[in-house]
């Protein structure tokens, strides 16, 4: 086995822990395991290492937009997770959103708009939410409330590296909610509740940023809608293995919003994913091995 982790982009050190998870587990059910740290040289590491199957734990850009997947699919190398169009699908927000709301499935409005427009003055009235285009882990993410001073100038600093256009939408009040969907069948819904006003990425992988509550406080039509939406998106873009579909519940108008799907869910101490297979009765290293097991029987070459 092979489990690739860190990698390059901006959710290189939550890789780094859900790499080690991983490998901490396959090492567990008795695999040989190389941990690599997946740089630009990665086709030279693989050839190298010759594993049977590749965990790929990369978070974000280039490991879970369809690149990495490029690499492996080249070296004919079965791997985890989803293959090269849906990975490039689900990372692009705009592509995906456009692809899930002609599958029947409930997305934000706004659109793509160049990142200077949006620093000069607001694209659409407050509240809003601005987020690039093709990262994860709320990086980037900012939220803009009525009353605001100005639009955010985050967005035009000389550290931005999140892309010329980004993503404005409504904001949605309510309840944040999260369903990981195993094959193809959702697992539950966890109500997320940050301590910091905004599940960003502190809340999601600092100690005791956020409370999980799960199965989620809300109406059972509701629930039921999210177990549903969550499927429908996981098919829409073609997923395999192990999704989680982040949502927006606004219960005084009953609306249900899906934001984004990520494919390579978080596997660290305080991710979602294996958090609800553990309520359905799936240990941490079950849910590794099945992953593993998807790889080899599921898909290989025949995963773009």
């Amino acid at each position: 086995m092979a489990v690739l982790m860190g990698g390059l982009s901006s959710e290189r050190e939550v890789s780094l822990v859900s790499g080690r998870e991983c490998a901490d587990a396959l090492e567990r059910l008795g695999a040989r395991v190389s941990r690599i740290d997946a740089g630009r040289d990665l086709a030279q590491v693989l050839t190298a290492a010759k594993p049977d199957v590749v965990f790929n734990a990369l978070h974000g850009a280039w490991g879970e937009d369809g690149c990495v997947q490029g690499v492996l699919e080249t070296l004919g190398l079965p791997y985890t997770h989803s293959g090269v169009l849906a990975s490039a699908l689900a990372m692009d927000k705009a592509k995906a959103k456009a692809v899930l709301a002609a599958a029947g499935v409930t997305v934000p409005g706004g659109g793509l708009f160049n990142r200077f427009d949006v620093a000069k003055s607001h694209v659409m009235a407050p509240p809003y939410v601005v987020k690039p285009n093709a990262e994860g882990s709320s990086v980037g993410v900012f939220l803009v409330f009525e009353g605001a001073n100005g639009p955010p100038q985050q967005v035009v600093a000389p550290d931005w590296t999140f892309g010329e256009e980004v993503m404005v939408e409504p904001y949605i009040a309510g309840q944040e909610l999260a369903v990981a969907v195993m094959g193809q069948q959702a697992l539950t819904v966890t109500d997320i509740v940050s301590r910091t006003g905004f599940y960003d990425y502190d809340a999601k992988y600092g100690e005791g940023g956020s409370t999980h509550i799960m199965p989620a406080d809300m109406p059972k039509p509701a629930f039921e809608r999210a177990l549903r939406m969550a499927e429908a998106a996981h098919g829409a873009l073609g997923c395999q293995g192990v999704t989680r579909s982040d949502f927006r519940y606004d219960n005084v108008n009953d609306l249900l919003v899906l934001l984004e799907v990520n494919t390579q869910p978080g596997m660290t101490p305080t991710s979602l994913a294996p958090e609800q297979a553990a309520h359905l009765g799936i240990g941490f290293d079950d849910l590794v091995l099945w992953i593993v097991e998807q790889a080899y029987g599921g898909r290989g070459k025949s995963g773009i």
